[in-house]
């Protein structure tokens, strides 16, 4: 028997926030409060509607929401519960002897956060795609769904992304060359594991991308960290490791907009790395994490489209066009062996993807909705990357210098004299405000410069952020 239903909400139509977002926020606070536990029943979509006075499809959009995030479950005939399991708690640490981890620092409650570039989820096409999630349900066929699919992923997704890979970012590739992941972190360890045997060498991008270490790190591969300048990689130090005798595997780049200081690598030295890649024989992986997000007029294509390269591996996401939630990630190749062993380790430790989610995104693209959605998110984002200029402008100068990025969410923020960051991220956390710290990036001496991820933020939250910066630099 289900308790009485109290939902106390104050509902804004003028709100920018849409109304289902509103109701879909407001749940997750109740589970947060503890007010709704796992395992509650909620009311009927009906009943729900009627006691919020709106129309039931917004009551339905706002549960579809939850189910996907992860808050709610559904179960048939019986109705809808908070899940057992909900995303990004923690248990809690009974012996409070045991030293704080990094984990229970980052539960901590922010009210605002500089992350490293995160998309706004507010305008991400979650009703459009989980109404493609529901339409795969329905369809005749739907009992062949429920086996086990392909571990390079759904073959029809994967002709899609051959498809845009080819048309759209001037690559040659074919379905032989590609395999669906649940986000690129996956595909990162996926091309790791096949790619490296102890005592191999990897040279890595410095300041660069530490998930991406810890992968290859993991693989039994060995570090070597190549400066970055305003044009990119310094070739100087690839070529020097080179030389050393090093057996070197692979190197590791973010050539579009490098990871963290947004700089594009210059079309010279793309072409010198090229040419020593197939010299040496070691493969780039380039790791294209944010290419739709580019506001220059002239798009910049993959270091892997280039017909010459010889060996590579590329990765790239949906996470940032679709959805931040969403886990879909893929990697390409023109090495087929390679291709094969991550296929294989794929299904070693995961057996497949979510082909129905794979379907319901290919839903999206064969409707339109993905190229619709990117271009105006890329307005968005253009218009939002103004504002943070002009914020940047106005408070940090004479203070900082930095570069305004021709794609991507986030700025390079160089202070102008060395700061403790420690102490300004100990300052900033007492006033409710989190930012990511340049040892993050850093591979031995922590650098003088800081990411400020902008595409998440309201414009107020942006402004209140730079301003509480800029007084401790």
């Amino acid at each position: 028997m289900l308790r009485d239903w109290k939902f106390e909400i104050q509902l804004d139509e003028k709100s920018d926030k849409a109304i289902y977002l509103q109701i879909a926020d407001a749940l997750i606070k109740d589970i947060h409060s503890g007010r709704l536990k796992t395992g509650d029943a909620l009311p009927g979509s009906r009943n729900l509607a009627q006691l919020l006075k709106v129309n039931r499809n917004t009551v339905v959009e706002a549960l579809n929401v939850l189910l996907i995030e992860g808050w709610l479950v559904s179960t048939e005939r019986r109705g809808t519960f908070v899940a057992d399991t909900l995303p990004g708690f923690k248990e809690v640490q009974y012996n409070q002897h045991i030293p704080a981890s990094s984990d229970s620092i980052k539960s901590k409650h922010y009210y605002l956060q500089f992350d490293d570039g995160h998309p706004d989820s507010k305008i991400a096409p979650i009703t459009e795609l989980a109404r493609a999630y529901r339409q795969i349900f329905n369809q005749k066929a739907k009992w062949q769904m429920m086996g086990y699919g392909n571990e390079f992923g759904d073959f029809e997704f994967r002709k899609a992304i051959v498809q845009m890979l080819n048309h759209q970012r001037g690559m040659q590739v074919n379905d032989q060359n590609i395999c669906i992941t649940r986000g690129s972190q996956m595909a990162m360890y996926l091309t790791a594991q096949c790619l490296f045997t102890k005592g191999d060498y990897v040279m890595i991008e410095n300041p660069g991308y530490k998930p991406a270490w810890k992968a290859f790190e993991y693989a039994g591969a060995k570090l070597l960290p190549v400066s970055v300048d305003k044009d990119g990689l310094l070739i100087d130090d690839v070529i020097t490791y080179l030389k050393s005798g090093k057996k070197i595997k692979a190197i590791y780049v973010t050539p579009h907009h490098q990871y963290p200081t947004t700089v594009t690598l210059s079309l010279k030295r793309r072409l010198e790395l090229i040419k020593l890649s197939n010299k040496y024989g070691f493969t780039i992986i380039e790791d294209d994490y944010d290419n739709e997000f580019h506001f220059g007029y002239r798009p910049v294509l993959p270091l892997s489209s280039f017909t010459e390269l010889k060996n590579y591996v590329y990765i790239g996401t949906m996470s940032k066009v679709v959805a931040p939630a969403l886990r879909i990630g893929y990697l390409a190749s023109n090495d087929i062996t390679l291709i094969e062993k991550v296929g294989s380790l794929r299904k070693i430790i995961d057996v497949q993807g979510d082909s129905i989610m794979e379907q319901a995104v290919l839903q999206l693209i064969k409707d339109g909705i993905i190229k619709r959605h990117i271009k105006k998110a890329t307005n968005y984002y253009r218009a939002k990357r103004y504002l943070a200029t002009n914020l940047l402008k106005k408070h940090l100068k004479d203070k900082a210098t930095y570069t305004i990025p021709e794609g991507g969410l986030a700025f390079w923020v160089v202070p102008n004299k060395k700061m403790d960051w420690l102490q300004i991220s100990k300052k900033l956390e007492n006033k409710g405000i989190k930012i990511i710290t340049p040892d993050t990036y850093s591979f031995d001496e922590c650098i003088n410069g800081i990411r400020l991820g902008y595409g998440s933020l309201s414009e107020k939250d942006l402004e209140e952020g730079i301003m509480a910066l800029a007084k401790l630099l």
